[in-house]
């Protein structure tokens, strides 16, 4: 990460604790800390960072004493460590959450002023509590856009978590676009863009990856499953019903048949026997002799 103080500057406490965090990371980022965003140089912004992916604004605040517990930052009201109200070293007349809002509303129209597109601009209010003191949660999203990130160089995970993680975008901030963003800010030791190259920062902006259409897939027919119990019964019974009708039927046909051999039908076979009386022998006459018998 490369970390850019604008010369001059006059840092608190919590801000040199919060530039220590950053040296830290490994990210590919530009941090741009106490910069003067206005034309007269009255609004004051802790820190601007620029990733490949997006900008965020960093408001930072520090704490009068030791506080820890449970932190709730309502929406409207003060905002307190375990039921005790937050004592922050700078008391201004504004709450975080408004001099956040102010100052990305500097950053993203001083940088269309120069004729960039910022996009969506986000911003987080860093809270440094002193060393050793435990706050949480470490982070909280007050809307969309709009963080609240608790770290020390003992506990800076969510504040890492949150840079790297605080834009979706595709990587748009190339190192060019880098190098005039710190222009229109108005950066005076700003880096070179061979620093912002060796960072991480892409020369020339990556092509969109068009994803390719997934291969067909050859299809196959799917394997016939093992038949389950339930049909196994099924398929039995109904063979078993089979096999009895089939029974029933043969038992039928051969009962008719017994019942034909035994009770034969004489016209059954389709000829017709009629009886013939016979006829009488011809008459022929017989001589008779005297004393013949049945003469």
């Amino acid at each position: 990460m490369l970390v850019k103080i604008e010369a001059g500057a006059s840092l608190s406490g919590a801000e040199h604790e919060f530039v220590e965090c950053l040296r830290l990371f490994p990210t590919t980022c530009l941090a741009l800390v106490d910069l003067a965003v206005s034309d007269n140089g009255s609004r004051q912004v802790d820190a601007v960072l620029i990733t490949p992916r997006g900008i965020t604004v960093i408001e930072v605040k520090g704490f009068r004493r030791r506080q820890s517990g449970i932190l709730d930052v309502p929406a409207d009201g003060p905002w307190t460590i375990s039921d005790a109200a937050v004592d922050f070293d700078d008391e201004g007349s504004v709450g975080p959450v408004d001099q956040l809002e102010h100052a990305v509303y500097a950053v993203k129209s001083r940088l269309e002023r120069g004729l960039l597109d910022p996009g969506h601009v986000c911003g987080a209010v860093a809270l440094l509590p002193f060393r050793g003191a435990v706050v949480r949660p470490a982070r909280t999203n007050l809307r969309p856009g709009i963080d609240v990130v608790v770290a020390n160089t003992r506990d800076a995970t969510e504040l890492r978590i949150y840079l790297e993680s605080f834009s979706a975008g595709p990587r748009s901030w190339t190192a060019d676009r880098v190098f005039g963003a710190c222009e229109a800010l108005g950066v005076t030791s700003g880096p070179s863009r061979a620093e912002l190259i060796a960072d991480g920062f892409d020369a020339v902006r990556p092509e969109p990856h068009m994803p390719q259409p997934p291969e067909p897939k050859p299809q196959v027919a799917p394997m016939p499953g093992a038949p389950s119990s339930r049909q196994n019964i099924a398929s039995w019974t109904v063979l078993a019903i089979a096999i009895i009708g089939l029974l029933l039927i043969l038992g039928v046909i051969v009962d008719a048949v017994v019942h034909d051999v035994r009770h034969p039908d004489p016209g059954s076979n389709g000829t017709q026997t009629t009886s013939v009386d016979p006829s009488p022998k011809s008459y022929r006459p017989v001589e008779c002799w005297p004393f013949q018998p049945n003469c």
